[in-house]
């Protein structure tokens, strides 16, 4: 094998190039997940926590390293401690309640290390030697030695120190309805439903860690995501109706790749405990948005209803998101980050679908 110059041959310098990239630990890494992962696979040493052993190959083969754990279960979180600087926490709450458990025990997980680091300090500083050897084998956990992931060292010591920068993914669910109104991320969260609140308790608990310095943290407000892969051609060929316009409720929209964007964006150039709206400049209610997706694939437009039919006909989960009325603003997204969308509207996506599908035409 030839070697570089020193002595050292090309594997090694490609293995310490890798020790040296940047670490981030992604949590909960679906599609936007994976779509963080494809813009920074190429300089940042890259982990995925997931609770589904069978994604190992797939989240390999995006360019990310693999950790399996479940959030529902602590102990299972215990190689993510002290592993990175930079958290995207991307995982949903759990699915009853009005707590967000799955936050709590990622906290708990990722400022144990600080913990242990301070005490450690302590002992250093009024404990002889021999009694600080002792304790600190005590409170080493019995198999830690074989499940290190980040080997030991000045590097590895320096970020038990430095409070982890969360970034997390949260809903525009948790300002409820707001009757149509345009509103800024000053205004009181005032959740309708479980889920909302689930995520009202996580921004909390965010805050209250970054209070006490175990954690540094800003809040993305997401809301409804789309893409290529993600559009509601299924209700439209269902014929699921919506509802006529005079009770039609406005939502927001930001496309997949740009909300990944966004998330490492905040990474770097958030302001600690800030909350931005991960929201494009659409202004739609939400039947306009069936209407822009059916023009562009060519399917017949929904059909509309009253409210009063709309609750006869459709779903509890369905119509909770009929109940709800709101425009974000994302001035702070603009003027604070400095991100320039790919798509500013849905109609610029739509335009972009449209020409391709022409293309395509064009070809056969």
């Amino acid at each position: 094998m030839q070697s570089a110059p020193g002595g050292y041959n090309s594997c090694t310098m490609n293995a310490t190039r890798t020790l040296r990239r940047p670490r981030v630990l992604i949590v909960g890494c679906g599609d936007v997940g994976t779509r963080c992962v494809e813009r920074l696979r190429h300089r940042a040493h890259i982990f995925a926590l997931t609770s589904h052993a069978g994604r190992r190959a797939e989240l390999r083969a995006a360019g990310a390293t693999p950790l399996v754990g479940d959030l529902d279960v602590r102990r299972s979180l215990a190689r993510v401690a002290g592993l990175a600087p930079t958290v995207l926490h991307l995982a949903p709450p759990p699915k009853t309640g009005d707590d967000d458990t799955r936050t709590r025990a990622l906290l708990a997980t990722l400022t144990a290390p600080r913990v242990r680091a301070a005490a450690h300090a302590h002992l250093a500083a009024h404990t002889p030697l021999g009694r600080q050897r002792r304790l600190r084998a005590a409170w080493t956990p019995h198999k830690t030695a074989r499940t290190r992931i980040v080997p030991d060292g000045p590097q590895r010591a320096r970020r038990l120190h430095a409070p982890p920068r969360i970034v997390y993914a949260s809903t525009s669910g948790v300002y409820g309805d707001c009757g149509g109104a345009l509103i800024d991320e000053t205004r009181p969260v005032a959740p309708g439903n479980a889920r909302a609140k689930r995520r009202v308790s996580a921004e909390r608990q965010l805050r209250r860690a970054a209070v006490r310095g175990g954690v540094s943290t800003s809040i993305a407000r997401i809301p409804g995501i789309y893409a290529a892969n993600r559009l509601p051609l299924a209700r439209l060929e269902r014929r699921t109706p919506a509802l006529i316009d005079a009770e039609d409720v406005y939502t927001n929209h930001i496309h997949a790749d740009d909300l990944a964007a966004i998330l490492l964006r905040m990474a770097t150039h958030g302001r600690p405990s800030r909350v931005i709206h991960a929201s494009d400049d659409s202004t739609l209610k939400m039947g306009e948005y069936f209407d822009r997706v059916a023009d562009a694939f060519e399917l017949a437009r929904a059909p509309r209803v009253s409210r009063i039919e709309a609750e006869r006909q459709l779903e509890p989960m369905m119509l909770s998101f009929m109940r709800e009325s709101r425009r974000l603003a994302n001035e702070r997204l603009k003027r604070e980050l400095k991100v320039r969308l790919r798509y500013p509207d849905v109609d610029d996506f739509f335009r972009t679908v449209r020409a391709q599908r022409l293309q395509r035409k064009g070809q056969d």
